[in-house]
């Protein structure tokens, strides 16, 4: 994710130049802007902390299996604590939701494109399945060259194939879609303006493709875009390219809620009632959820079909508002951050994390 400037106006320069705004900007432009970016962003140099292993060991009952799957977000990368990852607090919030332990296993690789997905799938599958599997993919898609036709096309349809890998062996699946690019402070306009279409045309397909495959989705983009920008000091770890710590909790936050109700679903249990805006062709729910925060979309029935005049039928849930709230979702203290459910950083390692 590193390269993010360089490819996108790489890409630029392939095609001569995008309208962009209020006019044509030169390919010189943006090209000169993507090389600052590349040397303000540092690359990897270590690898994000393993957050495998048990969490909410003294709750009662068999284990939830949990896979963490995706790039460098879903791997943790910019903290130094495990238990500062966003599959740490999520495997955590899910525990205390559930009153039941959770074994987590990140599988997450830095620098991840879609097409890595059936590697980590693989090794998620092998012995036995797991339960949830959690995905963030699409920025280094995005950043990758596009201009190969079909590209896009290609990067969902790996993204599929994993969904549906993990859907036949009856894991329920929660896809983070891609993240607003145009978010990113080393990336200036004009080429945030191009990061944050591109992101957003990735999500809507993305979105499209995990709910035909059987999975779930909520936006991550539009939710944490406008709030990073806003206060990247606090939300962006030291590279200014990934979450901080309580970057990550406000990701687990929003993401948290939709793996509890895929859950409840696993186990034929109702989930909590929440706010819905109603049903949708799935086309039309994909392109709101990229411009409303913290969308949830899931395949819904109408009158008992799964289709309607054009195509599946998806539902729209904001969970975002009640993940906010603070009996239910992110604690804001002054000096203390941002925590989802309750759930603190330190409240992880207090949980007795085991692996």
């Amino acid at each position: 994710m590193s390269t993010a400037g360089r490819k996108i106006a790489r890409t630029a320069a392939y095609t001569g130049g995008l309208l962009v705004g209020a006019g044509l900007v030169g390919v010189g432009v943006l090209f000169g802007q993507a090389e600052a970016a590349k040397r303000i962003i540092p690359l990897a140099e270590a690898p994000p902390p393993r957050a495998d292993g048990r969490y909410g060991p003294r709750f009662p009952g068999r284990p939830l299996s949990l896979v963490v799957l995706g790039d460098s977000s879903a791997a943790g990368f910019g903290v130094r604590r495990p238990r500062e990852t966003l599959a740490a607090l999520i495997a955590t919030g899910l525990a205390r939701r559930l009153h039941r332990p959770v074994d987590l296993r990140v599988l997450a690789v830095v620098g991840a494109h879609s097409d890595e997905l059936r590697h980590q799938v693989q090794v998620a599958l092998e012995g036995t399945a797991p339960d949830l599997g959690v995905i963030l993919i699409g920025a280094n898609d995005v950043t990758r060259d596009v201009t190969r036709p079909g590209h896009r096309h290609v990067a969902v349809r790996h993204l599929v194939e994993a969904v549906r890998a993990l859907r036949t062996a009856g894991a329920e699946v929660v896809v983070g879609t891609c993240p607003d690019l145009g978010a990113v402070q080393p990336i200036r306009p004009p080429l945030r303006w191009v990061a944050r279409r591109w992101s957003r045309q990735m999500a809507m397909a993305q979105t499209v493709a995990v709910v035909e495959a059987g999975g779930r989705t909520v936006s991550l983009g539009d939710l944490l875009g406008p709030k990073f920008a806003r206060d990247p000091q606090r939300l962006f770890a030291d590279d200014r390219f990934h979450p901080s710590a309580d970057g990550y909790a406000l990701a687990a936050a929003v993401l948290l809620p939709t793996a509890v109700a895929a859950v409840h679903r696993q186990d034929d249990r109702p989930a909590a009632q929440t706010a819905t805006s109603g049903v949708r062709s799935l086309p039309e729910a994909a392109a709101e959820a990229v411009r409303r925060p913290g969308t949830e979309v899931s395949g819904v029935e109408v009158g008992g079909r799964e289709r309607g005049p054009r195509g599946r039928w998806a539902e729209l849930r904001h969970r975002v508002r009640e993940a906010l709230r603070p009996e239910h979702g992110v604690h804001v203290r002054p000096g203390a951050g941002l925590h989802p459910v309750g759930v603190r950083p330190a409240d992880v390692r207090a949980e007795g994390l085991t692996s």
